[in-house]
């Protein structure tokens, strides 16, 4: 895909094998204080290599990737084929019934996003330094030529950082709001300090209920780095293909997933189980990024009241604590986190409509939709259970 420009190459690789992962972790900020672990080579690999992403689940790899005149790595995208809109947790089925009834094909669309990660993070990789304004500015304009090569739909771009939302809005991309909640640190030096600074009621609430998991006997353990190992996944795995087989839907991720991110990025990954008299119940996936955990997936054999929002929030707190991290990012849905300290952020998403009418037609949806969430924004900030003195400071 040629961009008019000698000095640089824009093409797209059907396996991020294709990359070189150092250059690749370069563009992604990979050593930077903030790094997202979702971004990084190795993560994406092990969706592949294990099959979880792949063109018979949906998820056909269509990485964006830009070279410099050395043929070095300037930027990338991760980008995907779709022929569903399933484990995006940005939802457009309405926009595709729509679409289809008006007698177009809105499958395949073009992805830009990570797989089953509702994480916001950067979707624009770029490496930093000289060129890096071209490069991203290259990123976008090949991202919509291959829309429209491939007669695409629609290009969706989920959970962007608000740098790369800011950018593809002035791009004229269509924007989109949501919110999820976030929990932040404020510098706590331990769980108590941080209960300290709740409400007197939501305090109480939260100790009753970490008291009533003790009091059943269960036991929790954060295992990372070393400390993971062969069993402690085949329970996890277990559980995690019982909440899916619950719900109705079907496990996104392969067994052989786990295992790949436990020997080629263990000291990203946090797997918080819980156990009864030495037998695994529970468990809770978090990655652990450079000042953040993001907490993914969990599972459990049976209802343990409480063991949710212990197993989830209150251990992603304590370890967030305990190792001097700034956030914990609790994954979408749940005003109930609300309660349980964790605060309303916006998030963002960034569409490009090829088609003039059904592009309006989204933007009036987008705008009224705009509407509606900042009115649950102002409401839901109004309703955290932080102390008055804790919110104006």
């Amino acid at each position: 895909m040629p961009d008019g420009n000698d000095a640089i190459t824009v093409k797209v690789v059907s396996n991020i094998s294709e990359v070189d992962a150092a250059e690749w972790d370069a563009c992604a900020g990979a050593d930077a204080p903030d790094s997202n672990p979702s971004v990084r080579h190795a993560f994406l690999h092990a969706l592949e290599e294990s099959r979880s992403v792949r063109a018979e689940t949906g998820w056909q790899p269509q990485h964006l990737v830009v070279e410099d005149a050395d043929g070095k790595v300037a930027g990338a995208v991760p980008m995907y084929l779709k022929s569903h809109s399933m484990g995006e947790y940005v939802f457009d089925y309405g926009w595709a019934n729509a679409y289809e009834r008006a007698g177009g094909q809105y499958y395949p669309k073009l992805q830009a996003s990570i797989p089953f990660t509702p994480v916001t993070g950067p979707r624009l990789l770029v490496r930093p330094g000289v060129g890096a304004d071209t490069t991203r500015a290259a990123l976008v304009a090949g991202m919509i030529e291959w829309t429209s090569r491939n007669e695409l739909s629609s290009l969706h771009v989920t959970f962007a950082s608000k740098e790369d939302g800011d950018y593809l809005e002035e791009a004229e991309f269509l924007m989109r709001h949501a919110h999820q909640y976030h929990w932040y640190n404020r510098d706590y030096e331990s769980f108590d300090g941080f209960l300290a600074s709740l409400n007197s009621r939501k305090r109480k609430m939260i100790r009753k209920e970490r008291r009533k998991v003790a009091e059943g006997g269960i036991e929790l353990q954060c295992l990372s780095g070393d400390d993971l190992n062969p069993e402690a996944w085949d329970a996890f795995y277990r559980f995690y293909t019982d909440t899916y087989d619950r719900k109705w839907g079907y496990p996104y991720l392969t067994r052989e997933f786990f295992e790949i991110v436990s020997h080629t990025m263990p000291e990203q990954i946090v797997l918080v189980m819980a156990y009864t008299g030495g037998l695994p119940i529970a468990g809770a996936l978090n990655l652990k990024g450079g000042d953040s955990l993001f907490g993914r997936n969990w599972g459990c054999v049976a209802d343990y009241k409480f063991l949710h929002f212990e197993t989830c929030y209150y251990s992603a707190i304590e370890y967030a604590i305990d190792h001097g991290l700034a956030r914990v990012e609790a994954g979408t849905q749940g005003p109930h986190k609300l309660q349980r300290g964790y605060e309303p952020v916006q998030t963002r998403s960034a569409h490009w409509i090829p088609n003039p009418a059904f592009r309006e037609a989204v933007a009036r949806f987008l705008e009224q939709e705009r509407y509606e969430e900042s009115r649950e924004m102002n409401y839901l900030e109004n309703e955290t259970p932080y102390r008055q003195d804790v919110r104006d400071s």
